[in-house]
This record gives C-alpha cells, sequence and structure tokens, in this order.
C-alpha cells in the first residue's frame, strides 16, 4: 500500500494565466519507492499560519482590522484559513513533481488578501494539509484504490514579494474595492455632479474633505 508523502519544493506565478494564480510545486514521494502509482485525486486544504512570524510596528498596525489591536493578539492572532486546491498527479514511481495550482483573490472583503497585503517584506508560512486517493499497482494484482492518511501535510514559507509582485502583475499601481450598491449610487452621483473624470479623484476629493456626497 503507498506511502506518500508531500513536500512544497517552492512557487512561481504563471505570467499568462487568465487570473491571478500562483504554482507552488508539490513533490510527491511513495516510499515505497519501486510500487508504481497510476494516479493520485489530491485535494488540499491551504492555512495561514499566522502565529509562525513576526511582525514590525508597520505589519502591526496594518494588520489592526484582522486582529485588533497588538495588546490582544494573544487572544486573536490565529490561524486562518486561505482556500482549498485540487491536483490530479499522474503516473509516476518513486517521486514526482507536479504543480499545484492555487487561485488568488484580490477581494479585500476576504481575511486572506488582507492579510497578504499588510505584509510588507518577510515571509508567509502557509501549511498545506492533503487529502485525496490514490490508485496503485501491488504486483500483479489489479487496480487498487487507497485513501490518503489525514496527518499528511506540508509547511512552506511563501515570501511576501512573489505574493506582490503577482498581483502588480494583474493590477499594477492598483487595487480592488467592493462596496454595497447604495454606497457606489452616491458615489457615482457625487462623480457626475463634481464633473471629475476618474474614480480616483472622487474619492481623492471625498478624502481631502473638499464636499460632501449628495443625497
Amino acid at each position: 500500500m503507498p506511502d506518500l508523502q508531500f513536500q512544497i519544493d517552492g512557487v512561481e506565478a504563471p505570467a499568462f494565466a487568465a487570473a491571478p494564480l500562483l504554482a507552488f510545486k508539490l513533490r510527491v514521494t511513495n516510499a515505497l519507492s519501486d510500487e508504481p502509482i497510476h494516479t493520485v485525486v489530491l485535494r488540499c486544504q491551504v492555512q495561514i499560519s499566522a502565529t509562525r512570524r513576526r511582525y514590525s510596528p508597520t505589519d502591526q498596525e496594518r494588520l489592526l482590522d484582522l486582529f485588533g489591536e497588538p495588546e490582544r493578539w494573544s487572544q486573536t492572532l490565529r490561524t486562518l484559513l486561505w482556500t482549498h486546491a485540487s491536483v490530479v498527479v499522474p503516473s509516476f514511481t518513486g517521486s514526482t513533481v507536479v504543480d499545484l495550482p492555487v487561485p488568488c483573490t484580490y477581494d479585500f472583503n476576504v481575511a486572506a488578501t488582507k492579510y497578504f497585503y499588510a505584509l510588507e517584506e518577510g515571509e508567509i508560512p502557509l501549511l498545506f494539509l492533503f487529502s485525496g486517493t490514490v490508485f496503485y499497482a501491488a504486483g500483479h494484482a489489479p487496480l487498487q484504490i487507497a485513501q490518503i492518511s489525514w496527518d499528511r501535510e506540508a509547511a512552506f514559507r511563501l515570501p511576501v514579494k512573489v505574493w506582490q509582485e503577482m498581483m502588480n502583475l494583474y493590477y499594477p499601481q492598483s487595487a480592488w474595492l467592493r462596496v454595497r450598491q447604495d454606497v457606489f449610487d452616491q458615489l457615482y452621483r457625487y462623480k457626475l455632479q463634481h464633473g471629475l473624470p476618474t474614480w480616483e479623484q472622487a474619492l481623492e476629493s471625498l478624502l481631502a474633505g473638499k464636499s460632501e456626497i449628495s443625497a
């Protein structure tokens, strides 16, 4: 029966993906090195191990929305669920490396985006938790099926710079902000009434306190 181990060897941001995406280089190794593996249908939960790094005063200020005042972090700083991913690993014997694609969002209503954006430098501690199904052949026996043990996991430290460069590739010098429809309608009226050609100018005008949004 296969005894699979998992390791993240690296990460890259594909240059021509349709949407922001990180491709983690996942190494899958079978302890029974001469046992053919036909296919692995792999599921993965990706967590942010937020307690496993240090935070600068600037980081702490920008993480206020997630964890509150630093004085309370002993109670509020916690592991965050980032996302779920899946991949089908093709046939191999011994060990193989596949891309584990993880789509990324720039939606600032998502806790993971707030966390990534808040960090200026360093690394993001991640934990990958694996589950799934293995199809294999043992000797001359017919194809067999086994479940991946619930305790299979792999830790990886994602450089903050990789996430920043990926988002800058898809959203250069910009960010996405979602608001309620009624708030957008008010902002739109304000933009039209003041003859402002861009959303940036409308927001800058409001932030500067030049006028109030018309009801």
